[in-house]
């Protein structure tokens, strides 16, 4: 079986803190098959990671958190910024026409200026046809959430839907990166779509932090990171 952690950031996000190296070594050290960098409404992280990743056995799927109107939406295998503040459904559909596909990180989750799409816009996605072909998963597992009520309340919704689950870490600093992650049959990344796309994935809880051990870790992680952000800000 492998292992894919597909809700990572890196100090491409405005609130990341790992390098893009810091980040494929941790995921090697870890064991995961798969990794998707997702940092928020940016590209450039993952495009680093795709350059890098043979060095570190772990496949890379290019990605990005795309904050649309209605909430966040990771976006897949796509290698080109798309707008953020578009509906849900033409960002899906745009996501689409770049050969990408997505999955809804997070739902119904509040707390810490989190933007989490409502149960109400997932199934206005989903019952359009080609959104639906997109949209192939959600994220019932996010291990550095805040809102922990938020996890519980997806996997209840997710149940009554025909869709993949996933489990990530959402991972701001290194140290979190496959606290959770998603279980599929096979290594590559073609096996973890393949999976997705048949509803054949799982959850799998590595750990889970307290909330001030989130909160803690991010604090300090930000204020050492200041330096390497200022580097890359400027290049």
């Amino acid at each position: 079986m492998g292992l894919a952690d597909l809700h990572l950031h890196t100090i491409y996000s405005y609130d990341g803190t790992a390098t893009v190296p810091a980040v494929l070594s941790r995921a090697r050290k870890i064991g995961l098959n798969v990794i998707a960098i997702t940092d928020h409404d940016e590209i450039a992280g993952a495009l680093e990671a795709l350059q890098l990743a043979s060095h570190y056995g772990v496949e890379v799927i290019p990605g990005s958190e795309i904050t649309t109107a209605e909430g966040d939406l990771l976006a897949l295998s796509i290698t080109e910024k798309v707008p953020a503040g578009l509906p849900l459904i033409e960002t899906i559909l745009r996501v689409r026409d770049l050969g990408g596909f997505c999955i809804a990180p997070h739902p119904m989750a509040g707390g810490m200026g989190m933007k989490s799409l409502s149960a109400a816009s997932i199934l206005k996605a989903l019952k359009d046809r080609q959104a639906a072909e997109t949209l192939v998963g959600i994220e019932t597992y996010n291990a550095t959430a805040i809102d922990r009520m938020g996890n519980h309340y997806a996997r209840i919704f997710a149940n009554g839907l025909k869709i993949a689950q996933t489990g990530s870490s959402d991972a701001h600093v290194a140290q979190a990166i496959g606290l959770g992650a998603t279980e599929f049959r096979g290594t590559t990344a073609a096996d973890l779509l393949s999976a997705l796309k048949r509803g054949e994935t799982r959850v799998r809880k590595q750990g889970e932090w307290s909330v001030p051990r989130i909160l803690g870790s991010w604090v300090t992680h930000y204020i050492s990171s200041m330096f390497s952000r200022l580097a890359m800000s400027i290049r």
